[in-house]
């Protein structure tokens, strides 16, 4: 255990100064860091196999909420605790529950791993925003999703924050970058869904989506929705049913609205 009292000091960087892009190394992906936070993801995250770096750890919770994890690491990575007045200067971390731990990034598995032995998968085309990718895996995981499959243009899973709000369910689900085009998937022997709101649209409860066996759900941002070629690309254009003049969800409550029919 070792006690800090700044946070210029360089073995904390990856929690006072790497940035989210820095500690992602896009180049070499597998050598990169992301920070799990709150001592329930940190214990999925390890009990899922992924490797720690380091753990910072508030006073407080060293004999507390932390006192398992620190049990567990402390043989094998660095332990680093602090002043609450010291920790809360970390931009972002104020509202944590004190317990950060940097963890190494993985290899991305290739598309035909992540597909072998799966029946229902989603695919997140272009979702920036990190609270929706956290609480899409989280549904996921949750209502039977085999797998996710997202888009270069979609945030990284490994962001802090959507490590977060999945209350760590990015290390449950199988999930890698889909390089190739949505169409790919058919080699599979896949059929996509793409919701999206359209005049060709079919309801969500469509007995034709339920009987498909392998079945791709296409999600897109809920600004400007899904692009025209994909949904054009896609077998199915699929809707969910509203009241009251409401035109559509956010992308986050639709997919577990999907999720919830479509793996049934």
């Amino acid at each position: 255990m070792t006690e800090i009292t700044s946070l210029d000091d360089p073995r904390v960087s990856p929690y006072s100064r790497l940035t989210e892009a820095q500690l992602r190394m896009e180049l070499e992906p597998d050598k990169g860091l992301f920070i799990a936070e709150s001592p329930k993801v940190i214990r999925v995250a390890l009990d899922a196999g992924w490797e720690p770096m380091s753990l910072l750890c508030e006073k407080k919770h060293i004999e507390g909420d932390a006192r398992d994890i620190i049990e567990r690491l402390s043989s094998r990575v660095p332990i680093f605790t602090g002043s609450r007045e010291l920790l809360a200067q970390l931009t972002g971390y104020t509202l944590t529950r004190g317990v950060l731990c940097a963890m190494h990034r993985r290899p991305f598995p290739n598309l035909a791993d992540v597909l072998r032995n799966t029946r229902r998968v989603v695919v997140i085309e272009a979702v920036t925003d990190t609270t929706n990718i956290g609480a899409i895996f989280r549904s996921a995981a949750a209502l039977g999703i085999d797998a996710v499959l997202l888009t270069r243009d979609t945030c990284d899973p490994l962001n802090r924050r959507a490590v977060r709000v999945s209350m760590g369910s990015v290390f449950l689900v199988p999930w890698t970058w889909l390089d190739a085009p949505i169409s790919t998937l058919h080699e599979y022997d896949f059929r996509t869904a793409a919701m999206a709101l359209s005049d060709q649209s079919i309801p969500l409860d469509d007995a034709r989506l339920k009987a498909e066996p392998r079945l791709a759900i296409i999600m897109g941002t809920e600004g400007d929705g899904l692009p025209q070629q994909t949904i054009s690309d896609a077998d199915y254009t699929v809707r969910i049913p509203m009241a009251h003049g409401v035109d559509s969800l956010n992308v986050a409550a639709a997919a577990a609205v999907a999720f919830w029919e479509l793996c049934k």
